[in-house]
């Protein structure tokens, strides 16, 4: 597998196989894509019941609220929320991703996702991103800010991802 740089990822932009819905060629770096933060999040709400158990039958939606990013959203710190990316990602079988942070976002505390940051070849979603604060402050987060980048990679095969999340498009 290699990381596909700005040459290679232009390349498949133009013939159609990879696609980024929106994007402006601004976002496309040395070999990585900027992705901004989208209008939904999902927060946790407070439950009344005791602890939420972590099992593979449990629904993580079933403790959680999506509401609308349309304002910047106050993260307290030690605290964790669902965002979305704006971004539509749409691969071929053949070219995976990670998603990392930014270090200008990074450098306040902010991380982008907690352990999910790999993208499947064959997605056709928006990503969501789990946002959570390190920081000892609270951080104000905006709708739109460049959060977020992919690292592409192509693949040894082919492979479509049918999972769950396959086709998301909320967080």
């Amino acid at each position: 597998m290699s990381v596909l740089t700005r040459d290679v990822i232009l390349r498949e932009l133009e013939q159609g196989r990879l696609r980024i819905e929106p994007l402006d060629e601004c976002q496309i770096g040395a070999a990585s894509i900027d992705l901004h933060l989208g209008n939904e999040l999902r927060i946790l709400v407070p439950n009344q019941n005791g602890p939420v158990d972590v099992t593979d039958a449990e629904e993580s939606s079933m403790e959680t609220e999506v509401i609308p990013f349309t304002e910047p959203y106050v993260l307290e710190p030690g605290r964790t929320v669902h965002g979305v990316t704006r971004e539509r990602l749409v691969f071929p079988p053949n070219i995976c991703a990670w998603i990392e942070g930014r270090s200008r976002i990074a450098r306040f505390g902010l991380t982008v996702h907690v352990s999910s940051g790999f993208v499947q070849p064959g997605v056709s979603n928006h990503q969501v991103l789990e946002l959570s604060n390190l920081a000892g402050v609270p951080l104000r987060i905006h709708p739109g800010t460049r959060i977020c980048q992919i690292v592409l990679q192509r693949t040894e095969g082919e492979a479509v991802y049918r999972g769950r999340f396959a086709r998301q498009d909320a967080p």
